[in-house]
């Protein structure tokens, strides 16, 4: 993949299809690479005991094959810029129950993409995608101190208008 007019950097590209896992298990663990070097990546990958790991960890390393054969880029000074994971079809099969009945498994599957890029600036700064922190409240007036014994709720609803 080419660099946009925008952007000078070389980003490639790699995708595994027909991953017979989730797409939502595999997301898991991609979130977990996203932003971070190859290596840091790499070492990610290997401690993580979710079996998606061995997956994407093939798809990385097509990736920075692709980048060193094609790109003449070295593996270790990348980036992954985005890790991420589509549904790919479902098969459908039926399992017997009780009673003459049936219960359907979805066996999913999901289809993997990794883009690899160099590092943003001339000193080799990763830039982190991170997500949004949580907005900060703004001051309001000071609510007055809540009693120390709170008050006892009743079930019932009272009716309107009802006499007391």
């Amino acid at each position: 993949m080419s660099a946009t007019a925008s952007d000078d950097r070389v980003k490639v590209r790699a995708q595994a299809k027909w991953v017979r896992i989730s797409a939502r298990k595999a997301r898991i663990v991609l979130d977990h690479i996203r932003g971070r070097t190859v290596p840091e990546a790499r070492t990610i990958l290997a401690f993580t005991p979710r079996a998606a790991a061995t997956d994407i960890e093939k798809v990385l390393r097509s990736a920075v094959a692709n980048a060193e054969a094609n790109h003449g880029l070295d593996g270790d000074e990348l980036v992954v810029e985005a890790a991420y994971a589509d549904e790919g079809p479902t098969l459908k099969r039926w399992k017997p129950r009780a009673r003459g009945r049936v219960n359907r498994i979805h066996k999913r599957s999901c289809h993997v993409t990794l883009v690899l890029s160099e590092p943003a600036g001339p000193t080799g700064e990763v830039r982190r995608t991170t997500r949004k922190p949580a907005q900060a409240e703004e001051p309001t007036a000071e609510k007055p101190a809540a009693s120390s014994t709170p008050k006892p709720r009743s079930r019932r609803k009272k009716k309107e208008g009802a006499a007391a």
